[in-house]
């Protein structure tokens, strides 16, 4: 990794305006204390949400028959989630524009059957350097401030970039991971203020402000110079800016009906993170384009199916939609021909009581069936709850099928964890459809996606090439082309026996589509 690490600078040139978000605080400390003070701020309250990477987790638990252990303050979200760590404390720099935290809990990743025990605690972030730390104990030793990733930092601070570093490959026993993109990281400050922290409805700070440093409140727009830029965007780093207006008019229109039709919605589905990844970045060197009313995220991100139709019953807490658009995977070009040519469309979801269905038409090679379940789906909770004529239903957990393992050509097994799901449904037509269609559990900033693009012509991002996950060229008896299906595994601890098997599954499929063809041509 270069002296200056790529990301780096763009997040230490932007942390002057990113970070100051926390400048309300900084400017009420100002106004009640003397200039000693005022160059570092106290903060207190914060947490920070990051899930290191999603195909570590699945890997973890799945191919590892491991799992992860939160403790002391960190907590893990349901369904295999990110991680929270909690108490955040530190300072905000007023000069520099920069703020430290480091964060309560303690997680231990361990599996005894690929022989690693792992925990991480001390966990800090750092917006001047754009970096997520913390202290790594393996084998009973400790290293204190092991830089685990680098934070493209952003003004909110909400699903901030993130790039593993060389330390973190090695952490995690994979050298792929080393500048493969990482989960997006939240750090936000959860203490609530108390009423004399409060801003007016103007967004003016009270007389009373100064009692907490703690808490920052958002800026007067009459606050220093260096607080007039960000003060006009919302200056809290955990909430919205206050003073928006419009909010009570949806109120006096009439709601919708406990049950009727779907007017219009989203669907927000990756299918599968190292899928995608496999497929653009990895063994396939191929890509994905989605048409007919879907999008994809920028960075080979998530999709967004969009058209929503359908009926809903919240009494019944019920629900069918479908959703228009299509994604088409391609890979493993060979004169012309594609060995991977998979596209899903006619996108239908089923909910009752938290409990359903994804299906989908499926075309491979040419061949296509109609409604495939493809995945199980399971709700953080049965109910169905309408706001503003709109239902959202985020971090839904998806399950693959047998009939879905077919469809993936054996690339996963039935019981393989894919992206989670999330719904954007509006009941009317003049109801206003939220943001955040990533699956997870809060709003996220893949929605709108990149149009019909998607991921298209990247062959090369990552840098991970035909040997990525380090299964070799002759893994399984098959070429380098065919390298892997999960090419972000740790394959150091799935070792060469369980990665030659994994390997095989896109060997087996593949070499088979290709006998196929060549006796079509004999």
């Amino acid at each position: 990794m270069s002296a200056t690490p790529r990301g780096r600078r763009s997040a230490v040139l932007a942390a002057a305006v990113t970070t100051a978000a926390a400048l309300g605080a900084a400017t009420l400390v100002t106004l009640g204390a003397g200039s000693a003070s005022a160059a570092e701020v106290p903060l207190s309250g914060y947490e920070l949400t990051w899930g290191i990477k999603q195909s570590y987790r699945t890997y973890v638990t799945t191919y590892a028959a491991g799992g992860f252990t939160a403790t002391d303050g960190a907590s893990q979200a349901a369904g295999n989630g990110a991680f929270t760590f909690t108490g955040g404390k530190g300072g905000y720099d007023s000069t520099a524009h920069t703020l430290k935290l480091g964060f309560d809990g303690s997680l231990r990743i361990v599996s005894e059957q690929h022989g690693f025990d792992i925990t991480l605690s001390d966990v800090r972030f750092d917006s001047g350097a754009g970096a997520i730390t913390a202290d790594v104990t393996r084998s009973g030793t400790t290293e204190q401030d092991v830089p685990l990733a680098e934070v493209t930092v952003s003004r909110a601070m909400t699903d901030m970039a993130t790039e593993l570093t060389q330390q973190a490959a090695d952490v995690f026993g994979s050298p792929s991971y080393a500048g493969a993109a990482g989960d997006p990281v939240t750090v936000a400050q959860k203490t609530t203020a108390s009423p004399s922290t409060g801003t007016t409805a103007s967004g003016s700070p009270s007389p009373t402000a100064t009692a907490s440093a703690s808490a920052p409140a958002s800026a007067s727009a009459s606050a220093s110079p260096s607080a007039t830029g960000p003060a006009t965007g919302g200056a809290s780093p955990s909430a919205p800016a206050t003073g928006s207006a419009g909010a009570a008019p949806s109120a006096t229109a009439s709601p919708a009906p406990a049950k009727g039709m779907i007017a219009d919605g989203t669907l927000g589905w990756g299918v599968k993170q190292s899928f995608r990844t496999y497929v653009v970045s990895g063994a396939a060197h191929g890509r994905v384009t989605t048409s007919g009313g879907a999008t994809q995220a920028a960075g080979n991100g998530v999709f967004t199916f969009s058209g929503a139709t359908g009926d809903y019953d919240t009494d019944r807490n019920t629900l069918t939609a479908s959703f228009k658009g299509a994604v088409h995977f391609k890979g493993h070009e060979s004169n012309g021909s594609y060995a991977l040519d998979l596209t899903l469309s006619g996108l239908k979801v089923t909910l009752a009581g938290g409990s359903g269905q994804l299906t989908a038409d499926v075309t491979s090679l040419g061949e296509k069936y109609g409604s495939v379940v493809l995945a199980t789906l399971k709700a953080g909770k049965p109910d169905l709850t309408v706001d503003d004529d709109v239902i959202v239903v985020d971090g839904v957990r998806a399950t693959l099928t047998e009939a879905g393992a077919k469809a993936f050509g054996g690339f996963y097994q039935a019981g393989a964890e894919l992206d989670p799901v999330a719904l954007r449904l509006a009941l009317t037509d003049d109801a206003q459809l939220p943001g955040g269609t990533d699956g997870s559990a809060s709003d996220g900033a893949s929605s709108g996606g990149t149009g019909s693009a998607g991921g298209t012509g990247a062959d090369t991002t990552g840098g991970t090439g035909s040997t990525t996950g380090g299964f070799g060229d002759t893994a399984g008896g098959v070429d380098g082309s065919l390298a892997s299906t999960g090419s972000d595994l740790p394959v150091g601890a799935l070792g060469t026996v369980a990665a030659a098997a994994v390997a095989l599954g896109a060997g087996a499929v593949v070499a088979g589509v290709r006998r196929r063809r060549t006796a079509a041509q004999v």
